[in-house]
């Protein structure tokens, strides 16, 4: 008689638990930002949420960039975590891709989540995304996109994180981070070899994939926020060049019911620059909407 044989469980998707008690937080990084790098802002989550977080497949073992398209497997990555770990009814979070990844999981599972907390989003208007699939079709991405190039040439290894920092220091785009945060950030971007010396955790060639797939797909998102009933906040940097001013007064329109802050003195890396502030404006808008 043959003999039926189970189905191999399935690999659990790789994940940090950040501690903490009480409701459950999910806060999901940044394209190229391990995360590691938002140490003080976790470390404030943990205090009042358990917090957790998926690992980007960027930072999986043996993940290979051209396993993606667009950014849609990320949303499928987060939801089959989501039932491994038999989680539901929590707060999402995110930041950058982290921040559209969870907004297209609210709006597939909704019943998933009981509020969102967005990050910055990669959220464009919608002439620039159609500006960009046609750069795409055309085979342009690859070199009108400003960040592709940039992350490939990026230096990979690293001999002394202290002369990082004083590179890093004179950069007009870390100016709003205080030198605390920026070691934190230059510790956790990298990780130590075995001679001693340092290199990127975060692959430059999987950096670079997720950019070129990126807002190819995000009419949909446009389309979609009209039925989006999860209570949203959007945190947006005031120097921010990515979630544009124009941006938020279309979501405002689309959807009046998603609320958006702006702070002062941060850009696109708010939440790795002012940890305090943003934990502020998240604690707020919770206890007002749960």
């Amino acid at each position: 008689m043959n003999k039926i044989v189970p189905p191999s469980p399935l690999p659990l998707i790789p994940f940090v638990d950040y501690g903490g008690n009480g409701t459950t937080l999910h806060f999901l990084h940044a394209n190229g930002y391990p995360p590691a790098c938002y140490q003080p802002l976790t470390e404030l989550l943990a205090t009042q949420y358990h917090t957790v977080g998926m690992l980007l497949r960027p930072l999986w073992p043996n993940s290979k960039p051209e396993e993606v398209n667009d950014w849609t497997p990320f949303t499928d990555d987060l939801l089959k975590f989501f039932g491994q770990q038999k989680l539901d009814s929590v707060i999402g979070a995110g930041h950058s891709i982290g921040a559209i990844v969870t907004l297209r999981a609210a709006l597939k599972e909704p019943g998933r989540f009981r509020a969102l907390v967005l990050m910055d989003p990669v959220l464009f208007p919608r002439y620039f995304i159609l500006e960009w699939n046609l750069a795409r079709i055309f085979g342009l991405g690859n070199k009108i996109h400003p960040l592709i190039q940039g992350a490939l040439k990026r230096r990979r290894e690293f001999d002394d994180l202290d002369k990082v920092f004083e590179g890093y220091r004179r950069r007009s785009i870390f100016r709003f981070f205080s030198d605390e945060n920026l070691r934190i950030f230059i510790n956790g971007m990298t990780k130590q070899k075995s001679d001693g010396s340092y290199e990127l955790a975060y692959s430059p060639e999987w950096e670079a994939r997720v950019y070129y797939t990126g807002v190819w797909r995000d009419l949909d998102l446009w389309r979609n926020l009209l039925r989006l009933e999860v209570p949203t906040i959007i945190i947006r940097g005031a120097e921010t060049d990515t979630f544009w001013e124009s941006t938020a007064r279309s979501v405002e329109k689309r959807n009046p019911k998603i609320k958006i802050v702006t702070l002062e003195k941060s850009t696109h890396l708010l939440p790795l620059e002012r940890p305090q502030e943003v934990f502020e404006i998240m604690q707020k808008f919770l206890k007002e909407h749960l």
